[in-house]
């Protein structure tokens, strides 16, 4: 049986237990600027009234890139490791992108996936991924949370732990607490259509990434098994329907696949899939990896696919350059082992 965590604790919990002050207590939790010697900094009386383990997730490795990207080795509850990956954006001053995991390994089978080799070992609690966000922090900054980014892109399927992420997303955002702002916040899926609706009511609410990848039923099945349970079409109505503040998109990913998905015809139908709602297309050729066959495109054939999007309507559109291949931190290549 899991300890209880600090990391699960909210104002109104601490409340409930006889603190004092509980948004001083939270407070001292949930910054980890405020933290000494590696976790939450209690008073003495504070102290003594956690029933609740005030050890955070443990940061067993770090592989630094060349381009400043850093791999993250996470020891969560039971032993059990997750990675996430430290991206500082040299050219704003301090800000940083956080990915960060949502689940031991994954249960959806992307072909092209890494994470997917691994199979899917269990969710993770609120708490180990709260803890997961606060240690990275912690580590490797940044001091103000205005600074951070956070994305869902990280080992396995948020969607499919809802339930744990929307409460990690509540203690997250608690301006109490680190004060995350939602808009900050983006969860990438791979398609889970009952639970997009289910994200759309939360509250706070993050931004909404899917990850389409093939632009026909039959290749998207092929390279995604959920497309078998939610075809395109399925998808595209639920997207039509997820409830968007003011000047807000939804980011469509699409790998590239040397070969695979990449001709002008993907183009032109991905084009039209996109068509009904406002969005973002982040293109994201190949990161390659040892468990898979599948080949990253050239240049030449992202500038090609790139084109051809934009000649059929004007789209936002940008080219994801992925930060940590040479640590294996790039997108679709976090694996452990």
């Amino acid at each position: 049986m899991r300890a209880q965590s600090a990391f699960s604790e909210s104002p109104s919990s601490l409340a409930a237990r006889g603190f004092r002050n509980p948004l001083h207590a939270f407070a001292r939790i949930q910054r980890p600027w405020l933290w000494a010697a590696g976790a939450p900094a209690l008073g003495r009386e504070d102290r003594a009234r956690a029933t609740f383990s005030l050890n955070p997730p443990r940061l067993l490795t770090q592989h630094t890139a060349r381009d400043g990207a850093t791999k993250l080795l996470v020891e969560v509850d039971a032993g059990d490791r997750v990675e996430a990956v430290h991206m500082p954006r040299a050219v704003s001053g301090g800000r940083v992108t956080l990915c960060v995991s949502s689940q031991v390994g994954c249960a959806m089978g992307c072909t092209f996936c890494a994470t997917a080799s691994m199979g899917f070992g269990r969710h993770l609690l609120a708490h180990e991924i709260v803890g997961q966000v606060l240690t990275s922090v912690h580590a490797l900054g940044p001091r103000h949370p205005g600074d951070l980014t956070l994305v869902f892109m990280g080992m396995g399927e948020p969607l499919h732990n809802l339930g744990e992420v929307a409460r990690a997303l509540g203690l997250l955002c608690d301006p109490a607490g680190l004060g995350l702002s939602a808009r900050r916040i983006t969860v990438s899926t791979s398609g889970l259509v009952p639970e997009i609706a289910e994200l759309g009511a939360l509250e706070p609410r993050p931004l909404l990434a899917i990850s389409i990848n093939a632009t026909t039923d039959e290749q998207r099945s092929a390279l995604m098994p959920i497309g078998r349970r939610y075809p395109l079409s399925v998808l595209r109505s639920a997207l039509e329907r997820f409830p968007l503040r003011s000047r807000e998109r939804i980011t469509v990913e699409y790998v590239l696949l040397a070969g695979i998905n990449d001709s002008a015809a993907d183009a032109r139908r991905l084009s039209a899939f996109c068509a009904s709602f406002p969005h973002h297309i982040n293109l994201i050729p190949f990161n390659e990896h040892r468990n898979t066959e599948f080949r990253a495109p050239s240049e030449a054939a992202v500038d090609a696919f790139a084109r051809a999007l934009l000649a059929e309507r004007r789209s936002v559109l940008t080219v994801r350059r992925s930060r940590g291949r040479d640590v294996g931190a790039a997108c679709g290549q976090l694996v452990l082992g």
